[in-house]
């Protein structure tokens, strides 16, 4: 019998949204026994099996004993989870970025990131702009629009946000001129600056962000007042920050006070 493959689609993103329910539950809490996980996802013993086998085979969790238990890396969660995450707000977002692009030859810098991907997305539409970024995710769905130049930096790759990071994508950056920066973030707060879970992949988007004549951050509103283990860039060095309703209004204010324009989309 043949199989619908928009059923399959929607089974696969509710498995995703599940994938990604668990390993914040996990983050949060370092140890979950199985049958909290089953209450708090309300799902099946079978099932929440089956979703930690995978997980641990892709090295995301530790099983242990009557339940499972978080990896030492922290809570980043993979990109290919991310994109599950406030798709509406990522839109809204990525529009209200578009608009403030030029309609004529122009260059942006991308940084990786789930955000940034929909910003990049939105702006296909624009004619004679050159994309450089060291997301392989954002040059692959470009790629193939003809009124775009992508420029891809060298690097090592980081493979838990498929962006090529270290010296060689520095000095990338740091012979090239663009217009805009756009930013992707893990955390914004008026205490920290920008900041994400990778030292390694901060000094790369400093770069980035040191090649612009301006910078845009992108964070939906879980994102603000956040804050995590490594400085991208302080305040000062950011022009506006672009985030939706959901932020938290009293940290938009802190941040507004540090000489940001604030953006809610």
């Amino acid at each position: 019998m043949a199989v619908d493959v928009p059923v399959v689609e929607a089974a696969s993103r509710k498995r995703s949204k599940r994938f990604v329910q668990i390993l914040e539950l996990v983050a949060d809490r370092g140890t979950v026994p199985l049958p909290e996980l089953v209450e708090t996802l309300g799902i099946s013993p079978a099932t929440a099996r089956r979703d930690l086998a995978e997980l641990t085979e892709q090295q995301l969790v530790i099983r242990i004993h009557g339940g499972v238990k978080a990896l030492d890396h922290g809570s980043e969660l993979p990109v290919q989870l991310r994109d599950t995450k406030f798709p509406a707000a990522k839109r809204a977002i990525a529009r209200a970025v578009a608009a403030r692009i030029p309609q004529e030859r122009y260059a942006v810098a991308l940084s990786g990131g789930t955000t940034t991907a929909r910003v990049a997305a939105e702006l296909t539409g624009h004619p004679q702009l050159t994309i450089v970024t060291n997301s392989l995710s954002i040059a692959e769905l470009v790629h193939k629009q003809a009124d775009l130049r992508i420029v891809l930096t060298g690097g090592s790759l980081r493979a838990q946000s498929l962006e090529m990071v270290g010296p060689l994508a520095e000095r990338s950056f740091d012979a090239l001129n663009v217009g805009t920066a756009i930013l992707g973030a893990d955390g914004i707060a008026a205490s920290a600056g920008v900041t994400t879970h990778d030292e390694t992949e901060a000094r790369t988007n400093r770069a980035m962000v040191a090649s612009a004549a301006s910078t845009i951050v992108v964070a939906d509103g879980s994102k603000v007042g956040r804050v995590t283990l490594a400085q991208m860039v302080s305040l000062s060095e950011v022009q506006t920050l672009i985030t939706d309703e959901s932020a938290d209004a009293h940290e938009l204010e802190r941040i507004r006070a540090a000489g940001v324009e604030v953006v809610v989309a």
